[in-house]
């Protein structure tokens, strides 16, 4: 897969409309053309302590950010293809990579739900399953382990655009 966009989003509470950031890196024939990140008013909007822990963002970060549908706006453009693409593709956006799919294309599906937006049916790939596959060997598949066996150095774990770059280095490699 040489065209796609890796994305990965934070949330700031057990459920899944809360994404408070998001990441998103495109990759186009083989290469890294755009990054994309932005802070997002999470829905509901408090913080947990374990998620806090986990990414460092409380509502002091976010209370002034956009809210989902402003973000998506900005994200949608940058994952429309042209007509001839799209044509070849049999979709009128990039394919979507997490690691862990499972958990991004819920929280995708559920804010779209939460802000009654009609969910285009974006292809979604997941770097981790297909790690299991190509790294039967690894002691664990977290996306920090994943990276470091592909070659690439994660930095800053957690960090939404962080780890959608390290997603995307991980599909160039294995998908």
């Amino acid at each position: 897969m040489k065209d796609f966009a890796a994305i990965d989003f934070e949330t700031a509470n057990c459920e899944r409309t809360s994404v408070c950031s998001v990441g998103l890196v495109i990759v186009r024939n083989g290469e890294i053309q755009d990054t994309f990140y932005s802070l997002i008013q999470p829905e509901p909007n408090y913080y947990n302590w374990f998620c806090t822990r986990v990414h460092g963002l409380c509502s002091e970060d976010t209370d002034c950010a956009p809210v989902f549908p402003t973000v998506w706006r900005e994200i949608e453009k940058l994952l429309r293809l042209s007509d001839e693409d799209a044509r070849k593709l049999g979709s009128p956006y990039l394919p979507l990579v997490a690691h862990n799919k499972a958990f991004d294309e819920t929280c995708l599906k559920a804010v779209f739900r939460c802000y009654q937006m009609d969910y285009p049916d974006y292809p979604f790939y997941c770097t981790l399953i297909a790690s299991r596959k190509a790294f039967p060997y690894a002691e664990n598949h977290q996306l920090h382990t994943i990276a470091r066996l592909c070659g690439y150095n994660l930095e800053h774990h957690h960090h939404a655009l962080a780890d959608a770059e390290a997603c995307a280095r991980i599909a160039l490699k294995i998908l």
